[in-house]
């Protein structure tokens, strides 16, 4: 799947929304057609996952596109907290509606819907920030103080492991976007210029080395996040994708993170959200 080419700010704020709910629902689905990611679903196998496949996952992207454009709305106007709450709570609706119960997408919703908001903030007010800065700045105490999914699976990783998850990602302006996958995702176009999935799969090793996932935690404790961190950063000290027999190396990994019901979601949603700020501003 190939993304639209950049554009500039549109001085038409419905276009550019309109753009920006399309374009976080087409890095949903970039994600998804990314093979061999560890443990998780793509075009190829529903890796970890008996409740989803690939096409699920594409129709919860597909449902969740009106509401990132209403995120960004809400972003154009200056919205606060509570205003992207009421968005978020119903495209999370929408979503367990169209998949008959099964979170596809509740971390996806709150990264990405956080920086369709403020990418329609920065367009409307001409502001020239990274967007991760923007959601720290306007929203940060907000996400800290604001009220906790408590039926969420990470939410319940987090406290009982101590975890930051992605409120506390979000409130630092995601630095686990700017620092580890987009230079990941450069670095890997450099060695194989016209593989983007080579890059891809470079950001998503580089994040689950990296980040302490709350979804890995969930499934596997404390073992399974050192299990799965302590493989991607052993395909990464070999060269990632620039050694040969990588894509087999990759699998192989991926093979055994299925072995262990190992499946670090919140790295996938950390992937499409540094897909979708790779396409505004680098």
């Amino acid at each position: 799947m190939n993304l639209a080419p950049k554009w500039q700010s549109l001085p038409d704020t419905q276009a550019h929304t309109e753009r920006l709910g399309h374009l976080a629902a087409l890095c949903l689905k970039l994600e998804v057609e990314t093979f061999p990611k560890p443990g998780l679903v793509s075009h190829i196998d529903n890796g970890s996952h008996g409740d989803m496949d690939a096409d699920l996952l594409c129709r919860s992207a597909d449902t969740l596109r009106p509401f990132f454009g209403d995120l960004a709305i809400a972003g154009a106007a200056g919205a606060g907290m509570d205003r992207l709450r009421v968005i978020g709570i119903a495209a999370e609706r929408a979503m367990l509606e169209v998949t008959c119960g099964v979170n596809t997408h509740r971390g996806a919703i709150f990264g990405m819907g956080l920086l369709c908001a403020a990418a329609g903030y920065r367009n409307t007010f001409a502001i020239r920030k990274p967007l991760g800065r923007l959601i720290a700045q306007r929203w940060g105490e907000a996400i800290h103080s604001g009220p906790v999914c408590l039926r969420s699976h990470g939410a319940v990783a987090a406290r009982r492991y101590g975890a930051g998850g992605a409120r506390a990602e979000a409130a630092l302006g995601i630095p686990s976007v700017y620092d580890l996958a987009l230079p990941a995702l450069g670095a890997a176009r450099k060695l194989l210029p016209h593989d983007e999935e080579a890059a891809r799969i470079q950001a998503c090793m580089t994040l689950i080395a990296n980040v302490a996932d709350t979804n890995l935690l969930h499934r596997g404790g404390a073992e399974g996040l050192r299990f799965a961190q302590a493989c991607a950063s052993a395909f990464l000290a070999q060269g990632g994708v620039g050694s040969p027999g990588w894509r087999a190396e990759a699998v192989a990994i991926h093979q055994a993170f299925v072995a262990r019901n190992l499946s670090p979601g919140g790295s996938a949603d950390l992937l499409a959200m540094a897909l979708f700020v790779d396409r505004l501003e680098t």
